[in-house]
């Protein structure tokens, strides 16, 4: 088919323009080859230096959908104007019914941002004249109405919200709202909380899994048991649900055995301190001499300083008892006895045996080698203990001198 003729002025001149600025030769042979050489007699064009930067290049332009996240994640959009926008429900295309027929209007695209849930039953609701409606039941209209309006700016009223703290906290669990459910966990475990109404907050704390709540409330529990297990709520507990009565049982006697357990603890740690303490008076005595007892090959002084090892005054009175003790067997004497151990303990405590001040330091080091097996186990035992405390001691007394 042949092309048609055209013959324009401005066609022409187009190609006459082009033509002019460059010089086209196309060899032959080489038909796919073309190569184009500027002519220099051609008129050069000076161009503006001024020239403005070229628009930058268009992004991805957001779809319908993007915008409303979008802007709530912008901090150009202040809270106000999203409180106002829910409170003026300006081109709402929801409506919320609440339990009492109240309608809180809305908007399909921020309710779908702000929970995923609500963004679901929004997608299967059917839209009549252009509006879509759920229905939030089970808990009161102003419930409602804070919840929605958390959604849209993070505002609330602190009286709203502690007088429906827990109405709130099963719509922030239920609709997965973190944000809502810290706050409401928040306001619970700051005083609002008391012997009543734990075991209440605790069930439902468990049904909307909130851990930290939860253990909030059984320390409560645990703490005020007595108190607690005469309320009403505890009462109907264990009718509707003893599994959770049993396991708060057990949680206050795992507590009072931890307790007692510490209790002991304590008490052997005092023990083992007194036997440390009676340790170092044994060796003051015997080797610096203290009130009105001392080695022999030391003469005591009449105007002696106060002493300074607590032990002292009653290892004293035992060491006078068993030097003028005429019975002396170990079994035949309560007190002889005690000071027969606490030279033992001594004897294997001790790491200078042959320069020790102390009496039967040495014989009790060769008894040593001729106990029994489980005696030593014993033995080592207590020594440990001893020495355990002795380090405490020195820790405690490092870090305090440090301090100051």
């Amino acid at each position: 088919m042949a092309s048609p003729d055209l013959h324009t002025s401005w066609l022409s001149a187009a190609v006459e323009s082009f033509g002019g600025s460059f010089n086209i030769r196309i060899e032959e042979g080489a038909a796919d080859s073309v190569e184009f050489f500027e002519d220099p007699t051609s008129p050069v064009c000076n161009l503006p230096t001024n020239i403005p930067k070229p628009p930058p290049v268009p992004g991805k332009i957001p779809s319908r959908a993007t915008i409303p996240r979008l802007l709530a994640n912008s901090d150009c959009v202040p809270k106000d104007t999203w409180d106002r926008l829910f409170k003026e429900g300006f081109g709402a295309d929801v409506h919320v019914i609440t339990e009492n027929g109240s309608v809180i209007p809305a908007h399909h695209a921020l309710l779908t941002v702000a929970s995923p849930v609500l963004g679901n039953l929004l997608q299967q609701s059917k839209v009549r004249n252009g509006i879509r409606c759920i229905k939030i039941a089970g808990v009161p209209h102003d419930a409602v109405y804070v919840f929605i309006r958390f959604l849209y700016s993070a505002c609330y009223d602190e009286v709203d919200v502690k007088k429906l703290v827990l109405h709130l906290l099963v719509l922030s669990h239920f609709y997965s709202v973190p944000s809502l459910k810290r706050v409401c966990i928040n306001y619970l475990e700051q005083g609002w909380l008391n012997s009543n109404n734990v075991i209440d907050v605790l069930q439902l704390a468990r049904d909307c899994d909130a851990s930290r709540l939860t253990l909030f409330c059984i320390r409560m529990v645990v703490g005020n048991f007595k108190s607690i297990s005469s309320t009403e709520g505890w009462k109907v507990m264990r009718r509707a649900n003893p599994t959770l009565e049993q396991e708060l049982l057990e949680f206050v006697v795992e507590a009072d055995t931890r307790k007692q357990d510490r209790l002991k603890k304590i008490e052997e740690k005092k023990v083992y301190l007194q036997l440390h303490e009676a340790m170092e008076a044994l060796v003051h005595i015997c080797r610096d001499g203290c009130r009105t007892i001392g080695p022999r090959d030391k003469v005591l002084k009449a105007s002696q300083e106060a002493c300074s090892f607590p032990a002292c005054k009653g290892l004293e009175s035992l060491v006078r008892h068993f030097s003028n003790c005429k019975i002396k067997v170990p079994g035949g004497c309560i007190q002889c006895k005690r000071m027969w151990q606490i030279f033992e303990l001594h004897s294997r405590i001790c790491e200078e045996p042959d320069s020790c001040k102390v009496p039967l330091c040495s014989h009790f080091k060769v008894k040593m080698l001729q106990q029994t097996k489980r005696d030593e186990v014993k033995w080592k035992v207590l020594v440990s203990k001893v020495r355990a405390a002795k380090n405490a001691v020195s820790l405690f007394s490092s870090r305090r001198r440090l301090s100051f």
